[in-house]
């Protein structure tokens, strides 16, 4: 296959001088290629396959671990802030563990680019990754009930709803735990995020929906992010 639009996942060393490249491409879906003697001073691959840079790659082979034949930057280099790193190793996470290898879906490529192209443009993050989450559900089949409740009425906006990742949302009052805004659920359906609680019922309502879909495991990048944050007030300290 050749100069097939595509992104690195993920990536670990094998042997002295190569790499496995997890890539998520156009076409083809999830591929795990086998980069030989990317890691050696001459090779042409050692700078091109980073993370959150959209490459044209060409690759052999019908086994599990193809073999990597060449890969380009396509398009302007782009590069992903540091403090926005986290977001995107945890797209490319939901990516590694909700997709299977060799599916093909060009519709999840796109949300993905399009989103990584927003965060390393400098556009608000929060927004960006609710909305790929909500579209990533939609791809793979799991789309959200958001317009009307588990009895088939109507959501109102200015209502109060308990949101069931398998059922819907269904009415309640303001005070039940875990209630979200019918506004809030209007906002997600629209993919348009007006105000601090649009987006935090939104966070609420993903977050529970992709933890049904992982079915209890766990993702690496959300731990990582809750133990800095869990240091930040230490070096806060520290400094005063």
């Amino acid at each position: 296959m050749w100069l097939t639009p595509a992104y690195v996942l993920h990536q670990y060393p094998y042997r002295d001088t190569s790499r496995i490249v997890e890539a998520f491409t156009c076409e083809y879906g999830r591929l795990t290629l086998f980069a030989r003697g990317a890691n050696g001073p001459k090779s042409s691959l050692r700078g091109t396959l980073r993370p959150f840079q959209r490459l044209l790659v060409s690759w052999s082979g019908t086994s599990e671990a193809c073999q990597l034949q060449w890969a380009e930057i396509d398009g302007a280099a782009t590069r992903l802030a540091s403090e926005r790193l986290m977001s995107g190793f945890y797209l490319n996470e939901l990516l590694l563990k909700l997709t299977e290898r060799r599916d093909p879906h060009p519709e999840i490529f796109y949300s993905y680019a399009s989103c990584m192209e927003a965060l390393c443009a400098g556009d608000m993050e929060e927004p960006n990754l609710r909305r790929f989450e909500k579209r990533l559900l939609d791809d793979l089949g799991y789309g959200l009930q958001l317009a009307r409740t588990d009895q088939g009425q109507a959501v109102e906006p200015g209502r109060y709803y308990r949101f069931a990742a398998t059922g819907g949302p269904s009415l309640c009052v303001a005070e039940t735990t875990g209630a979200v805004y019918g506004e809030s659920l209007a906002d997600l359906e629209a993919e348009l995020f007006r105000g601090e609680r649009s987006l935090r019922d939104a966070k609420r309502i993903l977050r529970a929906s992709i933890d049904a879909c992982l079915e209890g495991r766990p993702l690496k990048s959300r731990e990582v992010m809750l133990e800095m944050r869990r240091r930040e007030p230490v070096r806060e300290r520290e400094s005063l």
